[in-house]
């Protein structure tokens, strides 16, 4: 009776070892996914932000073109006010 305890208390200790290799593998393995899942975020919010600043120079310089633009025209309105260009000759 007393081998068979032994052996069970040999197998029981070894279950538990083999648990607890089995627990830190899928630990290891759920971080280390984590891990790259982050990182794929951050790489593509970087992206995302670099975009941004390219649309920011983009919409900078097309507010600056039309302010230009604004500049320039006023001139213009002045004589388009002008009302005996509305009115048609007969």
């Amino acid at each position: 009776m007393n081998e068979f305890m032994n052996g069970a208390a040999n197998v029981s200790s070894m279950m538990i070892g083999v648990v607890v290799v089995m627990v830190i593998l899928i630990t290891g393995f759920l971080a280390n996914r984590a891990r790259l899942r982050a990182s794929e975020q951050i790489r593509l919010l970087e992206a995302l932000l670099a975009g941004q600043k390219e649309q920011n120079i983009m919409l900078r310089r097309l507010m600056e073109r039309i302010a230009g633009d604004e500049k320039n025209t006023p001139a213009d309105d002045e004589d388009n006010k002008d009302f005996t260009r509305l009115i048609p000759e007969r």
